[in-house]
């Protein structure tokens, strides 16, 4: 998974430098969809932590009928969901993007771009309540693989795509979206043709399914999505700082927010790839697995981003002009880099801990715990800082708020873990699925 998430996020780090050759402006574009574009994908992950959960718990509790239902029934209902907010998504576009800063010339960029772009978060969110029915089964390879041949389809396909070859001129900015477009539908032909030769999925009593599952359905994807909800909004109100301190220090943001994913793209395989076997683990009532596998996911969290981050914080000059061909941007980015990068050490912390207690029946710890980070923690310490220090104070600011959402995380966790077995067994009994 850790393969597939660097292959998957590196593609779209690259189609940012790729449409930074375009200009600020064009890269000041694709920034203000960011939140938008987050909103779908919180949306999505929180599905997929439902699907996950629920049906690596049957499974670990020997209910394979109950979980062929089940995966039927996620993915229709996960793909319509998608479907709908992305035609809502487009027909609100003036107005949300003009309240989020972009001027006139700006949101004629967007609208360009914005109906592919939706097209291909849809056709990605397909993608990914396939990968988390894999998942939910143990099966991490195919996702992971799949996620490296839609990076390498979309790598071909992009540059040609946004800048032309010959005489043939290219589409510009909306050439990536249509890149990812055709990236997402060879994964999910592929990912088709070995579902299809699987026995995960069922047609029969599905109606009666949805009734009884419906409860503890929307007990795991509701906190869940509110909490993947969250950082967009989040995002959105970020953004508007960011505006305020001009375009080239909004093409940087962009950037920074892409090279973010990619460098927590550890934390991200495992919060894909641990729930399952959380889920199972609670399925079986093994809650001492459950917390030897938490005890080594945030050892492995905090030494591989602390590494990282304070390399790239050493590198951040070079990795900005990787990135940027215009020197505001590139000093702006640079300066971003320097100080976020080791912050995500503390925020991978609290990414674990939400993960897993959406996986382990806390969603509504996991909720506030996601709501803390932003609210009380992040979004106040970077309001303040870019009002006592600019573009500057702002990093700081933001890097601050990830370290004290990782404190607290860490301390709610230590409570949990040194709870007796039973204790815990009691706190899950009420998210037991009937």
């Amino acid at each position: 998974m850790a393969i597939g998430v660097l292959a998957l996020l590196g593609f779209q780090l690259v189609d940012s430098a790729f449409i930074a050759r375009l200009g600020t402006a064009p890269l000041a574009a694709q920034s203000f969809t960011f939140p938008l574009s987050f909103l779908i994908i919180g949306i999505q992950v929180g599905l997929g932590i439902a699907i996950a959960a629920l049906i690596s718990r049957a499974l670990g509790a020997g209910q394979e009928a109950r979980a062929r239902r089940l995966g039927s029934l996620v993915l229709l209902i996960g793909t319509a969901t998608i479907a709908l907010l992305a035609l809502l998504l487009w027909a609100i576009q003036a107005p949300v993007f003009r309240l989020l800063g972009a001027d006139a010339a700006t949101r004629e960029l967007i609208r360009g771009y914005w109906a592919p772009q939706l097209l291909a978060a849809w056709l990605g969110a397909a993608l990914y309540f396939g990968y988390s029915l894999f998942r939910a089964h143990g099966n991490t390879r195919l996702p992971g693989t799949l996620m490296v041949v839609t990076s390498l389809v979309n790598l071909v396909l992009a540059p040609l795509l946004i800048f032309g070859i010959g005489p043939w001129e290219g589409l510009g900015l909306p050439g990536a979206a249509w890149a990812t477009v055709a990236a997402f539908g060879v994964g999910l032909a592929v990912l088709g043709r070995h579902l299809g030769h699987t026995d995960w999925l069922s047609r029969e009593g599905l109606g009666q399914e949805m009734r009884e599952s419906a409860r503890p359905f929307a007990g795991i994807a509701g906190p869940a999505m509110v909490s993947q909800l969250m950082p967009p909004l989040a995002a959105m109100l970020a953004i508007t700082a960011v505006a305020s301190l001009g375009e080239a220090a909004v093409a940087a943001w962009g950037l920074a927010s892409r090279l973010e994913t990619l460098s927590l793209m550890v934390v991200l395989a495992m919060t894909m790839s641990l729930p399952p076997w959380l889920g199972r683990c609670y399925g079986a009532g093994d809650w001492d697995q459950v917390h030897r596998l938490l005890r080594l996911a945030l050892r492995v969290i905090v030494v591989w981003q602390l590494g990282l981050g304070l390399l790239m914080a050493l590198a951040a000059p070079w990795v900005a002009l990787a990135l940027s061909g215009n020197p505001e941007v590139r000093d702006d980015l640079a300066t971003l880099i320097r100080f976020l990068l080791p912050s995500y050490a503390a925020l991978g912390v609290c990414m674990i801990v939400v993960s897993a207690g959406n996986a382990l029946g806390w969603p509504l710890r996991a909720m506030l715990m996601s709501a803390a980070r932003l609210f009380l923690f992040y979004l106040p310490c970077l309001w303040l800082g870019a009002y006592l220090g600019g573009l500057p104070g702002l990093a700081a600011g933001a890097a601050a708020g990830n370290l004290l959402a990782g404190l607290a995380a860490w301390r709610v966790l230590r409570r949990i873990l040194a709870s007796p077995r039973r204790r815990a067994s009691r706190e899950a009994k009420p998210a037991v699925s009937p």
